[in-house]
């Protein structure tokens, strides 16, 4: 009977969204902040560290869905964690732990320190530091089973190295440089198996965009954040969607526009605004498909909160043709379940291309032949012939 109620809470909070709609939630414990870190583990949102209007702090509170809710949690490094408050860090989650690295303190302006949360024990522990020189201000983004760290500034001024961390050794590797210009302030996330990062600040603000593909190690450039030229936003990914908003833009204004990016046609739409004040240095987690900002400063610091659900509603979900795909990953031949009966049947690759699918019709859907092309992730792409609706699905190729 608990876990029915828990349904029916998370079901009438998802229906009280329409599409393209910003909604206010509870408010983070603690002082008011701006520079947090943020991350989402086991199906809930942590904030952690940043600055308050005392100074730096290393406190983190975890957020509940459901209950609308945030608990306090330890603070980096627990009892002994002296010397570890910190703004402007990075943070990222891999399998089922929280991690924070780099950030500026009290003393330190640039620390390279790496600190992982383990839920189940509720404690923390330092690993591997950062191998690349202590900094602030850079982006962090995980792909699969890694984690990748890089842009920023340091004593020697912005950066734009990237490294990726591996939980299961320990270890920090340097991968090919961010594509673009050294900068600090940048946004980074994941979407679609690929990693993006754009705007920032390189001693002008900037507003290019940049996809990363961890396969190939490279970076190529996008189309532009149509908004003006910012530092400070937020961004997340909700395949086949980007987004980015708040910031400071170039004329010193603090923005609240939010801007949806697509994935296939590489173009960009302006979506409903933030409803809270326009601001930088916000903190952005996603949860059940919603977006959740808040915190971060404007000449005075935050600590509300606001979800926002993409242009496809629940309504939207529900009325939407489905499919499965099975087995997955992919040997040879693979099934696909799906209600249309007149299907075009593409797999895109993490760069865009799109290869054709040699399929036979069955009584479930279709039975498709796993075309001649490298082992990996791609995307299945399935269009409607008369209604032009398309769905897609992640799917590995062995």
């Amino acid at each position: 009977m608990k876990y029915l109620f828990i349904f029916i809470l998370i079901s009438i909070s998802q229906s009280s969204f329409s599409q393209n709609q910003w909604v206010q939630k509870d408010s983070i414990n603690g002082a008011p902040r701006s520079v947090a870190s943020a991350f989402v583990l086991n199906g809930e949102g942590y904030v952690l560290a940043g600055l308050d209007q005392d100074g730096f702090r290393r406190k983190m509170y975890s957020y509940t869905f459901w209950q609308d809710d945030w608990d306090d949690e330890v603070s980096i490094g627990g009892a002994s964690g002296s010397g570890l408050a910190r703004g402007s860090a990075s943070s990222f989650s891999l399998n089922n732990k929280g991690y924070i690295c780099l950030g500026q303190g009290e003393t330190n302006p640039f620390f390279n320190d790496l600190w992982e949360f383990d839920p189940i024990s509720n404690t923390w522990t330092q690993k591997a530091s950062f191998i690349g020189s202590p900094r602030r201000s850079a982006v962090s983004f995980t792909i699969d089973s890694l984690a990748y760290v890089g842009t920023g500034i340091s004593a020697n001024g912005f950066e734009k190295d990237m490294y990726s961390y591996s939980s299961t050794t320990n270890t920090w590797v340097q991968k090919n440089d961010f594509g673009g210009s050294a900068r600090k302030e940048a946004v980074g996330f994941t979407m679609g198996g690929q990693a993006y990062v754009g705007t920032g600040d390189d001693g002008i603000y900037t507003n290019d965009f940049w996809q990363y593909q961890p396969v190939s190690d490279s970076w190529i450039q996008k189309s532009d954040f149509p908004g003006t030229p910012r530092k400070g936003a937020v961004g997340w990914g909700i395949f086949p969607s980007a987004f980015i908003a708040t910031g400071e833009d170039n004329t010193f204004a603090f923005k609240k526009d939010v801007w949806e990016y697509n994935y296939f046609s590489d173009t960009w739409t302006q979506r409903a605004d933030f409803i809270g004040e326009g601001r930088s240095n916000a903190i952005a987690f996603v949860l059940l498909d919603l977006a959740f900002v808040g915190a971060g400063y404007n000449g005075q610091f935050f600590d509300d909160v606001y979800a926002y659900r993409r242009i496809v509603g629940v309504d939207d979900i529900e009325n939407k043709p489905s499919f499965t795909i099975y087995p997955n990953p992919v040997q040879s031949t693979f099934s696909i379940r799906t209600e249309l009966q007149n299907a075009e049947i593409k797999i895109i690759s993490m760069s865009g291309d799109r290869i054709n699918v040699e399929t036979s019709k069955t009584l479930e859907g279709y039975k498709a032949i796993r075309p001649n092309i490298p082992a990996g992730n791609y995307f299945i792409q399935i269009t409607d012939v008369e209604s032009k609706i398309t769905l897609q699905e992640k799917i590995t190729l062995l």
